[in-house]
């Protein structure tokens, strides 16, 4: 990996911008756009790569759709190992540094685990010099980074974490707080903002499905008045007697009904 001059120009300030918009992608498709900005815009930035973390539900079980509060991981901390959030997708922008990221989850600690944890950002500024995670910072060396930053952010459903990756010490100075916050952020609210799209779809779905139904049965229901010369409360007392004496779901049922093709 070679380190570049990044600038935030407005096509890149627009690029982040439209990271949180609902649209069709998948969580890694938004994920490789939040390290693919985070590699061009961020000063001292030579390669990037984030996780999408599930949150742990109530019983301590991972869950997409459920925002908890914090949980950290041991050491006489709140939570205990079970409860921790779990790696749900990754991405990098560049191969290596996705070796880096798979290697460190496959593993089940690090620093990744550490910022998950306390929610907090970690940083290192230079890698020869860290002790903390020796198998972490030798997979680094191995590929050329000496230095990285990890950041989180966590919406009420979605937790992101970032992490930027320099290849000299202290190439990732105070100025990529502020670009660094924006992208996690903008990447967290596309999650968030997708999880409530696809909330609303099937709520719209499902209140489709139930109109139609209903139609269904009403329809049924007006045939079976004018067959058995009864009325409305009537006929739809006999259609729940035939859908429970022989065990056939009452639209299902309707639906026969409706397509002339007799009882079942």
């Amino acid at each position: 990996m070679t380190s570049t001059e990044t600038v935030l120009t407005d096509q890149l300030a627009l690029e982040i911008a439209r990271l949180g918009m609902v649209g069709e992608s998948s969580d890694v498709g938004t994920l490789h756009r939040v390290t693919e900005l985070a590699a061009r815009a961020v000063p001292g930035c030579a390669g990037a790569a984030s996780v999408r973390w599930a949150l742990p539900s109530p019983h301590g079980l991972p869950d997409r759709a459920s925002g908890m509060p914090d949980m950290p991981l041991q050491d006489g901390r709140a939570g205990a190992e079970e409860n921790r959030p779990e790696p749900l997708a990754a991405a990098a922008s560049h191969p290596d540094l996705a070796e880096v990221t798979d290697r460190q989850l496959s593993r089940g600690h690090g620093p990744l685990f550490d910022v998950v944890a306390d929610r907090r950002a970690l940083t290192a500024d230079d890698i020869l010099a860290e002790t903390r995670w020796p198998e972490a910072m030798s997979d680094m060396l191995r590929r050329g980074v000496r230095c990285f930053a990890t950041t989180p952010h966590q919406s009420p459903r979605v937790l992101v974490t970032l992490t930027l990756y320099g290849v000299t010490p202290k190439a990732l100075g105070p100025e990529r707080h502020a670009i660094t916050s924006l992208l996690v952020a903008q990447g967290t609210a596309a999650f968030s903002n997708s999880q409530q799209y696809d909330d609303v779809h099937r709520t719209a779905v499902q209140l489709q499905a139930a109109v139609e139904a209903r139609a269904v049965v009403d329809q049924a229901k007006g045939i079976l008045m004018h067959a058995l010369g009864c009325d409305a409360d009537e006929a739809f007392a006999e259609m729940r007697r035939i859908s429970q004496t022989r065990h056939v779901k009452l639209t299902a049922l309707a639906q026969r009904i409706v397509g002339h093709q007799g009882l079942p």
